[in-house]
Parts: C-alpha cells; sequence; structure tokens
C-alpha cells in the first residue's frame, strides 16, 4: 500500500512537472538579417522614437552616452542585480537579428527572440498595452539606431530566482497580457493619458509598491514606493501635498520639470521628465495631465491656489521669534530661506516653497535628505537653475534638525523616526 502511495505521488509530480515544462516552453522565432533603416519611413521612426521617450528606454538600456541603448545598467532588487541588455540592432550582442515578430512578442509576452522568459524588471506587463501601429513604430525608431557590440554584465540573481522557466509562473499569478481598453466613461484626451501611463510609459511600475515576488501590488496602486533609493511619490488620493495635481500643475511639471505647488523632478524622475518627455509633443503631456488630475481627484486650480495660500500662511505663522529658534529654525533661516521663501500669495516655480513640496509631506524622508546631502544638479530640476547640497556643510544632526523642523512647522504630518541614522545611511 505505502509503495503505491508513493509511486502514485511520483506519478503526479512527474505529471505536474511535465504539465507545467510544456505550458512554460516558448519556441524560438528564426532570426533574420538585420533590418535597413532605409526599410523604415521617416515619420515612422520619428513616432518610434516619441515612444521610446515616453517609454524612457534610453535611461534604462545606457549606461555611456556614447553608447546608447547598449544596456549594462545595473538594477539591483530583493533577488539579486540585473542588468538591462543591448537593444541597438547589432546582430551578436543586440537585438539586430530580431524579427519585428519577435520583438512584438518581447513587449507583449515578455519572451525573448530565443523563446527565454524575460524579467519583469522589462515592463511588458505594461507594453503589452501598446497598440499594434506603436509596436511597430517603436521597433523601426530602435532598428534605425547605431549597431553597438557591447556585451551587459551576467545578471547575478540568487537561487531559484535565477531560472527564468520559473517566471512563467510569475506570469501566471501576476501578468495579463492584452492591449489597452479604452474607458468609454471617460473623454478621448483621459483615455490617451491612461494609455501612456499604463503603456508605454509604464508609471506604475515606480509609483506603487510591490510584493514579495517583485509584483505591483494591485491592492496599493498608486500609493507611491521606493524606487532606485529615492521614493516616488502616490499619484492617487493619498498624495498629502497641500495643493494637489490639478492639470495644470502637472503639465507644467511634465514639460518643465517643475511646479510651484509641487516641486522639482530630481533622481529617476528627472530623467523622465528631461530625457524621456522632451521629445513628446504637448497634447501627450496634456493628456497625461488629465489622467493624472482625475486619478488624484484633484479639485480645480482656483482651489489649489487657496490650498497653497493656506498652506503658506501656515508655515510662517509657525515662525518663531529670531531669540527662540531651535537649531532646526535657524538653519533654516539663514541657509535655506533666501531661495525657498514665497509671499503666500505669490508662489516662485524657481523658489520651491517647503510649505507645498512632495519631499516634506512624503511618509519618508528619502528624497528630502538626498536632495539636502547632494542638492538638485542643472540636469535635474528646472532649467538653468540647481541647488548646492550641503553634505560636507552640515553634520548629520544638523541636517536631521533641519528637517525634522521642516516637518513639523510647514506640514500636518507625523514626525518622522529616527532622522539622524537616516541621514547618515544616504551619505554619499
Amino acid at each position: 500500500m505505502f509503495k503505491k502511495i508513493v509511486g502514485g505521488v511520483v506519478a503526479l509530480s512527474v505529471l505536474a512537472l511535465a504539465i507545467f515544462l510544456l505550458i512554460a516552453w516558448e519556441p524560438s522565432i528564426d532570426p533574420i538579417n538585420t533590418p535597413n533603416p532605409g526599410a523604415f519611413s521617416e515619420e515612422q521612426i520619428n513616432r518610434g522614437e516619441v515612444l521610446a521617450g515616453l517609454g524612457n528606454c534610453e535611461t534604462c538600456h545606457t549606461t555611456a552616452p556614447n553608447k546608447p541603448l547598449a544596456g549594462g545598467r545595473a538594477m539591483p532588487t530583493p533577488f539579486g542585480t540585473l542588468y538591462s541588455t543591448n537593444i541597438t540592432p547589432d546582430p551578436k550582442t543586440g537585438i539586430g537579428q530580431w524579427s519585428e515578430e519577435a520583438f512584438a512578442r518581447a513587449m507583449r509576452e515578455g519572451v525573448t527572440q530565443s523563446g527565454s522568459h524575460l524579467f519583469p524588471a522589462f515592463p511588458y506587463t505594461h507594453f503589452t498595452k501598446l497598440s499594434d501601429d506603436d509596436t511597430s513604430d517603436l521597433y523601426a525608431y530602435i532598428m534605425s539606431q547605431s549597431a553597438i557590440q557591447a556585451e551587459p554584465p551576467e545578471n547575478t540573481l540568487e537561487f531559484p530566482f535565477n531560472i527564468r522557466l520559473l517566471l512563467a509562473g510569475w506570469k501566471w499569478l501576476f501578468f495579463d497580457e492584452g492591449r489597452y481598453e479604452t474607458e468609454t466613461s471617460k473623454s478621448e484626451e483621459w483615455n490617451r493619458g491612461a494609455y501612456i501611463a499604463e503603456g508605454a510609459g509604464h508609471c506604475s511600475a515606480c509609483h506603487t509598491p510591490r510584493n514579495v515576488l517583485g509584483a505591483e501590488d494591485t491592492s496599493k496602486a498608486w500609493e507611491g514606493a521606493i524606487i532606485n533609493n529615492w521614493y516616488a511619490p502616490a499619484l492617487n488620493t493619498s498624495n498629502r501635498t497641500p495643493a494637489g495635481w490639478t492639470e495644470t500643475e502637472a503639465y507644467k511639471y511634465l514639460r518643465n520639470g517643475g511646479s510651484p505647488f509641487h516641486g522639482v523632478a530630481v533622481g529617476s524622475m528627472a530623467d523622465v521628465v528631461h530625457d524621456g518627455l522632451k521629445q513628446a509633443p504637448d497634447s501627450d503631456l496634456r493628456a497625461l495631465s488629465v489622467w493624472l488630475s482625475d486619478l488624484a481627484q484633484a479639485s480645480g486650480d482656483q482651489q489649489a491656489s487657496a490650498n497653497s495660500v493656506s498652506a503658506i500662511h501656515s508655515a510662517h505663522n509657525n515662525q518663531s521669534p529670531s531669540t527662540m529658534m531651535g537649531e532646526g529654525e535657524r538653519l533654516f533661516t539663514y541657509a535655506c530661506a533666501a531661495c525657498h521663501y514665497n509671499e503666500p500669495n505669490s508662489t516662485n516655480t524657481l523658489r520651491p516653497d517647503m510649505a507645498l513640496n512632495s519631499a516634506i509631506s512624503a511618509p519618508t524622508p528619502i528624497n528630502l535628505i538626498r536632495v539636502t546631502l547632494n542638492g538638485v544638479s542643472l540636469k535635474e530640476g528646472l532649467p538653468e537653475a540647481m541647488m548646492p547640497g550641503f553634505a560636507h556643510a552640515l553634520d548629520d544632526r544638523q541636517i536631521a534638525s533641519l528637517l525634522a523642523y521642516l516637518r513639523s512647522t510647514h506640514t500636518d504630518q507625523p514626525a518622522w523616526t529616527n532622522l539622524e541614522q537616516q541621514v547618515r545611511d544616504q551619505r554619499p
């Protein structure tokens, strides 16, 4: 009897494994000779360039300016480090031998030309929503770029996360293939914004927390997450900034890199705005703004202005007489206020007001710490504007005092804890 039970278990296990392998296996697609860029129209290549920007392809697939799209960028994950692949048309180390069919399968199903499953760091979970025409245009753009021979480093994922075949199970749990479906109750402009945000833009990949298996936690969609050691703020109603993301403010931010009611783009978001979206037409950015404003359930511009005035007034009222200032307030008054002070009715994007800034009201101080330590470079934030870093001018205790003062006087949010240690952890 015992032998029969063991035999039955073994047989069922073998059968289950065989079924899994049958489901997980994907065929290769025949390689082709690298397409001649002349095979694509200029209009198609130009449209593909805009899509590549919306997807911010170059940021993830580039490590050196003279080797665009050649891959090799390290992407630390809880399971080990992944390196972006070479997506130039190089036939040996890039995707030069990929047909459009193979390219489309990678974008939509997360499977390479050879049949291997792609790790979801490549956001095919979003790219699957792209239309046939957009996928074709993106292929045309990439195949028209310079072929660069460059082999990225080997991934260093821990076992068993380095077994690509197991990704078939991950996909079964967390991946729904399919094109974007129009929301008929919304406007055409809203749907265009949603198509960009959920598809090429893959915005929730950064702005949504992930579960223990690295998939987006859809129960907390758009609630903000830490990625690349930056906090990507919540984009829905859990965002605590006083003014909210109105269409006007969202457009300013996406077009120029800053908004008087939210501050300036830094870190990964600066790459998105200044590198990714620079080729995007105004119509696409306004569509994104319409969608974002709806997601955030923002009030109109008039209410946002009123909230801004109220927040700045409140911060001003919390100022102490000069003889009673604590360390944090003294530091802000003498080192920061010259560039961060606004009259309540006259906010200036070039003088980001700390009562309105997303970094102040965020649940984590990580963005504010990093900006205070390292400043804002000319490549980030607003064009031709920068902020010096204070890593060498202030010690950990002083920066912790400054940030604690700002949090307590410029927001209605609870105090951050263990600030001095958090500052120490972010020291360059």
